[in-house]
């Protein structure tokens, strides 16, 4: 006899059969609607494509998906280390953090021919515009975090001789940790679209570049596989950021495992 499910196994189903249930959805209504394959074409043209092109895609694959890791990676790191500074004084915060959401609003395609005039067309030019449009959400996080310290917290540890590095490090820090994979998981997918923008305008390899050629020669389903791949690495990076998560902040989350 068949164990049966639990709640996560039961969830991850669900998902498999919500995805199928999508493609399946579209792949109809495309032959009943006969919409024209310069228009959106079917699930199976799109696969298609996708297996007979992947060993042209490949290169391009690996050149995105080390772009925005790279460009992620120095993101987090500034966005932490912004983070901390901001979050770990009230004036600080108050200060600068009108300046942050002014850099933030600046659309980043605007920047992307800055970093092509300063460092050339190529990977720096999409490495720095992840980088740059992954910060935001980590510093905000991250401050949030720092700043949910309750003072009277601070206030006992600091009569019983810690010092402001000890609370910083020990206690703050820690418990801005969900704070911060919860913005790993926004600035992953917010990566992929710097990345994106960037092999779009300024590059000669990468998935956006190659969907960029595809839409100027019509080849649409060639560009919705280059989104197919774009989605599958987004998801791919995100599962890892969560299991990390759960790894290092499986603490926070006591309450959500015991929910059936």
């Amino acid at each position: 006899m068949m164990k049966p499910l639990n709640t996560q196994q039961r969830q991850r189903l669900l998902s498999v059969m919500v995805l199928i249930g999508f493609f399946l959805f579209w792949e109809l209504a495309c032959l009943a609607f006969q919409v024209s394959d310069l228009v959106l074409p079917r699930p199976t043209q799109i696969f298609l494509v996708l297996f007979e092109k992947m060993p042209l895609l490949w290169p391009h694959t690996v050149q995105t998906l080390y772009t925005t890791v790279l460009g992620f990676a120095l993101g987090v790191i500034s966005g932490v280390l912004l983070g901390v500074m901001v979050g770990s004084s009230r004036l600080a915060y108050n200060v600068a953090y009108p300046l942050l959401v002014g850099f933030s609003s600046i659309p980043k395609v605007a920047v992307v021919p800055i970093f092509v005039v300063w460092f050339g067309a190529g990977t720096v030019p999409a490495v720095l515009t992840s980088m740059i449009i992954s910060i935001f959400p980590v510093v905000v996080n991250v401050a949030t975090g720092l700043a949910s310290t309750e003072p009277e917290f601070e206030d006992v540890l600091k009569v019983l001789g810690a010092s402001k590095r000890d609370i910083l490090w020990n206690v703050s820090l820690p418990r801005a940790l969900p704070y911060l994979f919860a913005s790993l998981k926004v600035a992953i997918t917010l990566a992929f679209v710097g990345t994106v923008l960037s092999e779009s305008v300024a590059a000669n390899k990468g998935i956006g570049n190659v969907m960029m050629i595809a839409s100027g020669n019509f080849d649409v389903a060639l560009v919705f596989a280059g989104l197919i791949i774009l989605a599958v690495m987004g998801v791919l990076l995100y599962a890892l950021s969560a299991y990390v998560e759960h790894r290092v902040t499986g603490w926070a989350h006591r309450k959500t495992e015991n929910m059936t």
